[in-house]
């Protein structure tokens, strides 16, 4: 995503209670330490911990909210959100606001395809662009749709093999899973 679309960096914000989940099996501070593992070596890609250290639930109108304080109005700010994310976003705490603080960047998965619910088909209609550099232009307010090279990799599955005994190796960095066995995360945790 940080190639395809030019970003200057990247920020990975682990949520500390997300709302419409349940908990995560790890802490905070073992979750915070895995993102930190898996991207030490990428340029670009900062960690950013200001959900852990915010209380109540982690809404992400209130981290854009934060950051578009912190950079200012007119740099623009770019949400990544996964499909499914997309699918669920009339859920979400304030969601309306979100355009005014970041564009929102719609990627797929591996062999998904977007689902627009009719509440959110407004949105993408008068929002919509193809053009990633519309998203250097402007602050915030766009919404596109980014292809990825299709790797049918999620969290739950990693932890299933974990879990299970099977190797996830290829799926994370080796960093990451040489933390997790050396703390035995997730390694015999019911999922």
């Amino acid at each position: 995503m940080r190639q395809a679309l030019g970003l200057a960096e990247v920020r990975f914000v682990p949520t500390a209670d997300p709302p419409h989940r349940g908990a995560p099996a790890l802490p905070a501070a073992a979750r915070l330490s895995l993102v930190d593992t898996a991207i030490a070596d990428e340029p670009g890609f900062t960690l950013d911990d200001r959900e852990l250290r915010r209380p109540g639930p982690s809404f992400t109108v209130d981290t854009l909210t934060e950051l578009r304080a912190e950079l200012g109005p007119r740099v623009p700010l770019c949400l990544l959100l996964g499909a499914d994310a997309f699918a669920g976003l009339a859920t979400w705490q304030r969601w309306q606001e979100l355009p005014a603080l970041a564009h929102l960047v719609l990627v797929h998965r591996a062999g998904e395809a977007l689902p627009v619910p009719p509440d959110l088909d407004g949105l993408l209609q008068a929002r919509w662009t193809e053009d990633a550099a519309a998203l250097r232009r402007e602050p915030a307010g766009r919404v596109m749709q980014v292809a990825m090279t299709p790797l049918a990799i999620s969290a739950t599955a990693i932890r299933q093999a974990l879990a299970t005994g099977r190797d996830p190796r290829y799926l994370l960095p080796d960093a990451v899973l040489a933390r997790i066995r050396r703390e035995g995360w997730y390694l015999h945790d019911a999922i």
